[in-house]
């Protein structure tokens, strides 16, 4: 690509001009489409980058204003709205999610906890029940399924990343709790009072500044026999195209409410939300959670190797912590979640770190060569 020809806009301060390099690499050598990244320090924005193409024809160039698609980086959103209801004293960690979805307990779910689901324990990472296309845009069929479901592995046993459930499992606790669904909950209650640019379920008036996500042509969606394939295929294909693939960018997805898949923000939006966290959870007199929830949720309640993705993982309460198979920088109480294509939210609180970055290409997905350089040149910033 030349980059002489990449719009590339934004603020950044000149101690972290090295991030801004890399961001601008990002486009020359790693074939990034267009992209945004926001870090702050302390609650002090010093980058506000973005850059590149928000279509991919590349005429229209990625603005300030441009949101995107990020997946997974919303788990921690969902997760952010469910301990709040905790700490209101309206969901419980450790009681039965039955009390308050008496559906749920069908299939030998009675014991299953808000503890087992927040840490990928509940054996739901998947649906045996095969669905109809496109069933994650209605959230009465996805919930309903999810409540007639028996579990893959006795709960509290093992962990097996719930790539698409966790957000139905966690929204439908969020509605009935609050009255409310958790898109409406992340908008009134986090987004709105931090001035974050951030929505689950998209109103139609906003879908004019929603990049184009840039899914891949090929993508394999064929069934396989062997109950462990079946587990890991269905978390990402059953219903087929519950990650994104063939909907991401229609109108039905943006405007839908699909928790853990279909947040769509900028990385200003992330940067801030994980500002408050960072501070132990209030910036700007918005407390988001309080310091021992936040403690709680940051610890490791799942480690070791993961059913689904087969690799090393450890899990807080809906984060993903640092390891060294994936670290979110240096430091060792770093927490945050990455999102499929490469997009990051995270902090680190040893140095008061806020990271936000998304992406609208489906680039690498375990390690991401592009996020990968923006963390590495915001830690060389901070060491000089």
């Amino acid at each position: 690509m030349d980059v002489t020809s990449t719009p590339i806009d934004g603020f950044c301060d000149p101690r972290f001009a090295v991030v801004s390099d890399a961001f601008v690499n990002n486009f020359a050598q790693h074939g990034e489409p267009g992209a945004a990244v926001a870090i702050s320090l302390d609650g002090r924005v010093v980058v506000d980058l973005w850059g590149g193409w928000k279509d991919g024809s590349r005429k229209e160039p990625w603005r300030r204003e441009t949101i995107v698609n990020f997946f997974s980086v919303s788990k921690a959103l969902c997760t952010i709205c469910a301990l709040r209801l905790v700490e209101q004293g309206k969901l419980e960690l450790d009681g039965p999610v039955a009390r308050a979805w008496p559906e749920f307990a069908a299939g030998g779910k009675d014991a299953i906890t808000l503890r087992h689901i927040l840490s990928h324990q509940a054996g739901l990472p998947s649906l045996h029940e095969a669905l109809p296309a496109g069933a994650m845009l209605d959230w009465n069929v996805m919930t309903d399924a999810l409540a007639r479901a028996e579990p893959w592995w006795t709960p509290g046993t093992a962990h097996g990343y719930h790539v698409n459930t966790f957000g139905f499992l966690v929204g439908e606790l969020v509605r009935r709790a609050s009255g409310r669904t958790i898109g409406t909950m992340l908008r009134e209650d986090v987004a709105l009072p931090l001035g974050a640019d951030v929505h689950i379920g998209l109103p139609a008036g906003e879908h004019g500044r929603v990049a184009e996500f840039l899914w891949p042509a090929t993508s394999s969606q064929q069934g396989v026999p062997a109950a462990q394939d079946a587990m890991r295929w269905s978390a990402y294909w059953n219903p087929s195209g519950f990650s994104g693939g063939g909907w991401v960018n229609t109108p039905e997805w943006r405007a839908a409410e699909i928790p853990s898949t279909n947040s769509h923000a900028n990385a200003r939006a992330i940067a801030r939300i994980y500002s408050a966290l960072v501070k132990d959870g209030e910036i700007d007199g918005v407390r988001l959670l309080s310091k021992d929830m936040l403690h709680e949720a940051t610890r490791a309640h799942s480690s070791g190797v993961d059913l689904i993705s087969q690799r090393p993982i450890r899990f807080g309460f809906g984060f993903q912590l640092t390891q060294p198979e994936r670290q979110l920088g240096p430091n060792p109480n770093s927490f945050g979640h990455f999102g499929a294509g490469g997009s990051l939210g995270f902090c680190d609180p040893d140095t008061g770190l806020a990271f936000g970055y998304v992406t609208n290409d489906m680039g690498p997905r375990w390690q991401n060569p592009r996020n990968r350089a923006l963390v590495d040149a915001v830690y060389a910033s901070l060491s000089n």
